[in-house]
């Protein structure tokens, strides 16, 4: 049976989480109560280890990997752990990978050669395993058409990263009806203009320089002329949530009229910590 994700969901770093810290052990729990569906982790270890602290010390949301780097992670680790943890957390795990970016893989000693046959042969080696780690229970980190549509062939579907509602509705067509689609969103509640889009932009601008998402911002229509400088005022208005509760609401709502099943909501705020207020503040608005 696949997991229940719900229709909102939470989106951070791995890095922003320490579940030896008790803060973080209580902002886990407290996810628990105020609706969310799921909490998806960036960058997050094929080792799962700290998706299992977060699963220990939680006891009803989902928690979900936006990406496991194919590059740096070896299909067969990541199967045989996800069946444990999936065990032990009965419908609490959706497993997200990806084929990441050129720039972290060479880092990490990888050519990035062929990134979609790299995926198609992950997708292949967790078939393989035993267990296997199943397409129900796994998601693509997947923008351009090709890797959305393999979404809908080899996954549960597709996390699409750093889009837009437009996205949403070209992703929904590739995919077709059935498989899901849970876009990330990344939300700044402030509703001074300045403010908001200079949090937006420290936010967005270490994107800006990915070819994979500045491809797909120029399927979009945005120009280099808009990545210039951290953003233009246009892109950051398109990919940011900025404004009242009642903006980011109905931009939500915009990604789920346009195919949306879920959306993961990155919280934005230009400070260190998890920005649990926020997170309190959007919860009672969606309820």
């Amino acid at each position: 049976m696949a997991v229940d994700i719900g229709s909102v969901g939470l989106w951070t770093p791995s890095w922003d989480w320490n579940p030896d810290s008790s803060e973080h052990r209580e902002a886990i729990a407290e996810l628990d109560t105020l609706g969310y569906g799921a909490l998806w982790l960036g960058a997050a270890g094929g080792d799962l280890a700290l998706v299992s602290g977060l699963l220990d010390a939680s006891e009803r949301i989902v928690v979900a990997t936006g990406i496991v780097n194919i590059w740096t992670h070896d299909a067969a680790e990541l199967a045989a752990v996800h069946d444990r943890l999936s065990t032990a957390h009965l419908d609490r795990l959706l497993i997200g990978v990806g084929t990441s970016h050129a720039p972290a893989v060479e880092a990490a000693g990888h050519s990035y050669s062929k990134p979609y046959s790299k995926l198609v042969s992950f997708l292949d080696e967790l078939d393989a395993a035993e267990p296997a780690l199943l397409p129900e229970s796994r998601v693509l980190a997947a923008l351009g058409p090709r890797t959305l549509a393999l979404a809908g062939e080899r996954a549960r579907g597709a996390h699409p990263y750093l889009t837009t509602p437009e996205h949403t509705a070209n992703a929904r067509e590739i995919l077709g009806a059935g498989p899901l689609l849970a876009p990330e969103q990344k939300v700044v509640l402030a509703a001074n203009a300045d403010r908001a889009r200079s949090v937006a932009r420290e936010g967005v601008a270490p994107y800006l320089t990915l070819p994979n998402y500045l491809n797909n911002l120029r399927r979009l229509g945005f120009t280099d002329a808009d990545f210039a400088e951290g953003g233009s005022d246009r892109l950051i208005d398109a990919v940011v949530a900025w404004g009242d509760l009642e903006t980011v609401v109905s931009r939500i709502r915009e990604h789920h009229e346009a195919g949306a099943d879920h959306v993961s909501l990155q919280v934005l705020t230009g400070e260190a910590g998890l920005p649990r207020e926020q997170w309190r503040r959007l919860s009672g608005a969606l309820a």
